[in-house]
């Protein structure tokens, strides 16, 4: 009995030991974790969620006007409201900013300003597939007025896979790489493309028009 209890009062003693020699870390990485969470809590819920909310009220003009290409008002407001500039100025890192940079490079793309365009559209992303398919259009357009033409094919042929069932779009933009892909003195790389669009949206009008290309090309190449 009496050596059972002093194996007993051992292992206690060793017990005690480990927690004494690990219960200041194990405590204070128990801390770190619940005061993190409570952090990331209080984050969320009383700055990010706000900010977001603010953001979002200040974008909602912004978006009428963008519905009826106002591109300038878009921009910078009409004095009374902001526009997607003092969004991306304040707000930036919320859902509001990043829908901003799409409305603001379309809108510079259309008053002319190209490198702005590239500027914001290259910077903007979404999961919103179909509008992720007119970014990426949009930045093709935009290289292409820059004559920056591999840039634009490429974008193009993004915006040719991002959401093919919309398929008019889709094939407009395919269209247009295989158009660049030619007059950039890429005729094989260019019937590759005609190729594909008519195989793959044959029942939209660039579709339907690939045959005149692919033919023309083809009596070029022998």
């Amino acid at each position: 009995m009496t050596e059972k209890h002093e194996e007993t009062n051992l292992t206690l003693v060793r017990m005690q030991g480990f927690w004494d020699k690990f219960q200041k870390p194990t405590l204070i990485g128990l801390a770190i974790i619940i005061l993190g969470a409570g952090g990331w809590y209080g984050y969320n819920e009383y700055i990010l969620k706000p900010k977001e909310e603010k953001a979002a009220e200040y974008l909602y003009k912004a978006q009428e006007y963008f519905s009826v290409d106002s591109s300038s008002l878009v921009l910078n407001g009409d004095g009374q409201s902001k526009g997607v500039l003092f969004v991306l100025k304040n707000y930036s890192g919320t859902k509001a900013a990043n829908l901003a940079k799409y409305y603001a490079g379309v809108s510079y793309l259309k008053l002319g300003d190209f490198n702005n365009a590239v500027k914001y559209l290259k910077d903007f992303s979404t999961r919103a597939r179909q509008v992720q398919l007119l970014a990426y259009g949009c930045l093709g357009d935009a290289y292409s007025e820059l004559n920056k033409k591999e840039e634009a094919i490429e974008n193009y042929k993004k915006a040719a896979t991002a959401f093919e069932k919309d398929e008019n779009n889709s094939a407009e933009y395919l269209f247009r790489a295989a158009l660049l892909e030619e007059t950039n003195g890429k005729p094989k790389e260019a019937l590759e493309l005609y190729k594909e669009l008519k195989n793959k949206f044959p029942k939209t009008d660039k579709g339907f028009q690939a045959d005149k290309y692919i033919y023309r090309l083809s009596v070029e190449k022998n």
